[in-house]
């Protein structure tokens, strides 16, 4: 009887997972509508995907879909939550560093000259923020009214150019950007 009830949860485990895999188009078409991009729905849909497979509370083909659907809606508020999480600090952050760092001239000068090339290689507000704020020394509230935005989204703006760049960095210049690319030798020509 044992083996009965192995081979049957077997049996029902292949069918939530059948179940599951057939509405994955619907499943990410929720997710988009609900979430600021594709990127992020996937994100989502592949964590729930995840936790759902992993959990007891699945038992039927049946009640899977019904089921999963509530743990997108709250995977929706739990993604919204983070990044409400990710958003305050960032604001603090801004607000704690504004005008309390200026650009060290030395500093600015052995910046590797790849980076700056780099920088036309990222979505144009992605560069414009990085020369605005990291190169310039503009504050960031500054910098979000010339862009019309809250410091806030500026921050967050900020925050995912200078993920971008160093992405760039790294598939540029590989293990140069390692240590600081303040000896450059990559093949960008940056040599100091």
């Amino acid at each position: 009887m044992t083996q009965t009830l192995t081979e049957e949860s077997a049996m029902t485990s292949f069918d939530v997972v059948e179940t599951l895999v057939a509405n994955d188009r619907r499943f990410l078409a929720f997710l988009e509508k609900r979430v600021e991009s594709r990127e992020a729905a996937e994100d989502i849909l592949q964590e729930a995907f995840v936790r759902g497979l992993g959990s007891s509370s699945l038992r039927s083909a049946g009640s899977a879909t019904a089921w999963f659907y509530r743990a997108l809606r709250n995977a929706v508020v739990d993604h919204y939550r983070r990044r409400g999480t990710e958003a305050r600090v960032l604001e603090q952050v801004a607000l704690e560093t504004d005008g309390k760092v200026s650009p060290d001239a030395e500093l600015m000068a052995a910046v590797c000259s790849c980076v700056t090339t780099l920088l036309s290689t990222l979505k144009p507000e992605y560069a414009r923020a990085i020369q605005r704020v990291e190169l310039e020394g503009v504050l960031i509230r500054d910098y979000a009214a010339e862009e019309q935005m809250t410091p806030n989204a500026a921050g967050v703006r900020l925050f995912r150019a200078r993920e971008a760049l160093k992405r760039r960095v790294i598939q540029s210049c590989g293990t140069c950007a390692d240590h600081g690319c303040l000896d450059c030798r990559c093949v960008n020509g940056c040599s100091s």
